[in-house]
């Protein structure tokens, strides 16, 4: 079973106002805050070790359990998909209301609830309350992105973001590796390792007993005064000034109104193209991510668990994920033109690699196709993020990447009822894969599709501007298309 996680934190920070009053709650001393952000990555560092996490599925699948295979493709592992559909909206909301802390703390408990099970249940039943679990720790993932809000001034958003989500990245990791050695070279069984994990997890349950709980948060916990506010936020002036304390109705009204203006803002091309990238793409990266393991011993099926290497797989697929990371920070080129068509080639290439690992029998072509398909996907991730948040206030950017996440969400449950659910087809796992590997030729195909349209009306708007300069070349101005004003198209 795969790491899941979910990039949802990176929105585009408010612009700075250098002659406004800072919020009394922002005139934090300037060590204290470091020491905050500090613990903070700490924290997000050591929740993350978790070494029996890759190895979860040979474990369901091993000698010393009586559950099938069948049974944890088609009667387990849906349960994941149903409660993180059912708990994402109302943990949305408690993350914001409660101020992150309480949710931080559900999070813990549920994964320390998770290893109780592993550890102890053995029935199908306690396997899908694991999963059960599982979802509220996926859900709960949202409240660790967005406590930075608490922490810094919008001016440093974006660096302190970079940071708590490099030191997930980096703990992941860590476990992955540690997972990876504890079974190769230290011959630990996977019950020993799922003991070790639940250690971590009731760790991580301490160090969040001790984040300070902050006193504001997006939406729903406001600064107090309006002499407070350093800059109107989206919320302030929807409710109709600049004060954000408010006794009126904004809270139950302005949720709605900013919904109302998501759909305006759908009708701009890239912020709609990304959006539907993040929907229907993460709807099948994460069926993948879920599935790859079942896929791995239908490959691969061993009885000593020195030759089962999910920990290293999960290992070089993060750490090539966040150099993709990076390394699309230094593409620069005119998105407003050329990002159909770079979608189109990277699902392409990830359908290929869906194709490969179903139909290869080596299963290190199976790791290596599993570790380009997460680094290509990583690789388009900040390029969404950028492209979505980059003309939208901070509240509004969490917004719509929770309305993308639950849709993409709602997206995967509705899969995996038709296929991967008992009740449904109940696909094994290969043929699982190549619904899969149809799902992702057919976005390449759209996409691809639109690139073209896209290149044919650049053609036309370019031709009459070409002829009018080429018949009076000093007399007329050339005007840029206004999609293509953005000073942010070229650059990210």
């Amino acid at each position: 079973m795969a790491p899941r996680i979910m990039p949802l934190s990176c929105c585009r920070a408010m612009p700075k106002n250098d002659g406004a009053k800072k919020p009394a709650s922002e005139m934090v001393p300037d060590q204290r805050w470091k020491l905050q952000v500090f613990y903070l990555c700490f924290y997000g560092f050591m929740t993350q070790i978790r070494p029996g996490e890759s190895f979860i599925t040979p474990y369901l699948l091993g000698a010393n359990n009586s559950i099938t295979k069948a049974e944890v493709t088609n009667v387990i592992m849906p349960v994941l998909s149903y409660s993180y559909m059912a708990v994402l909206v109302p943990i949305f909301l408690l993350t914001d209301y409660l101020c992150y802390k309480p949710v931080l703390v559900l999070q813990s408990l549920s994964h320390i609830s998770i290893w109780l099970l592993l550890v102890l249940g053995t029935s199908i039943l306690a396997m899908q309350l694991m999963e059960f679990f599982y979802g509220i720790t996926m859900a709960a993932r949202i409240a660790y992105s967005s406590y930075i809000f608490s922490l810094v001034t919008p001016s440093r958003y974006q660096r302190m973001a970079s940071y708590s989500r490099s030191a997930v990245l980096l703990g992941v990791f860590t476990s992955s590796v540690l997972g990876q050695l504890c079974v190769t070279l230290g011959g630990v069984s996977f019950l020993t390792l799922n003991y070790i994990s639940l250690g971590f997890v009731s760790f991580g349950l301490i160090l969040t007993l001790f984040l300070e709980r902050p006193r504001r948060s997006l939406f729903f916990n406001r600064p107090g005064r309006a002499s407070d506010a350093a800059v109107p936020t989206e919320l302030d002036r929807m409710a109709g000034g600049h004060s954000g304390g408010g006794t009126g109705g904004w809270r139950d009204m302005v949720l709605c109104r900013m919904l109302q203006e998501l759909g305006a803002l759908a009708r701009q091309p890239q912020l709609r193209l990304w959006s539907l990238w993040w929907i229907f793409n993460s709807a099948g990266y994460y069926l993948m991510l879920y599935y790859a393991h079942i896929l791995w011993n239908e490959i691969s099926p061993t009885m000593d668990n020195r030759h089962v290497y999910n920990g290293g797989v999960d290992a070089a697929s993060t750490l090539l994920g966040a150099v993709s990371s990076i390394a699309a920070g230094y593409v620069k080129i005119r998105w407003t033109l050329w990002s159909e068509l770079v979608i189109g080639v990277v699902t392409a290439f990830q359908a290929g690699l869906l194709l490969l690992m179903n139909s290869t029998t080596n299963i290190w072509l199976c790791y290596a196709a599993y570790i380009l398909f997460r680094g290509s996907h990583q690789f388009l991730v900040p390029i969404a993020i950028f492209q979505i948040a980059a003309s939208l206030s901070k509240e509004l950017c969490a917004l719509v990447f929770g309305v993308n996440t639950f849709f993409a969400t709602v997206l995967k449950t509705i899969i995996t009822i038709i296929v991967a659910d008992k009740r449904g087809l109940g696909l094994s796992v290969h043929p699982q894969f190549y619904v899969y590997f149809g799902y992702f030729t057919l976005l390449a195909v759209v996409y691809l599709l639109a690139a073209i349209g896209v290149g044919v009306q650049h053609s036309h708007r370019r031709q009459p501007v070409e002829l009018a300069l080429a018949k009076e070349p000093c007399q007329l101005p050339v005007e840029i298309p206004a999609q293509e004003k953005s000073p942010e198209a070229g650059t990210m």
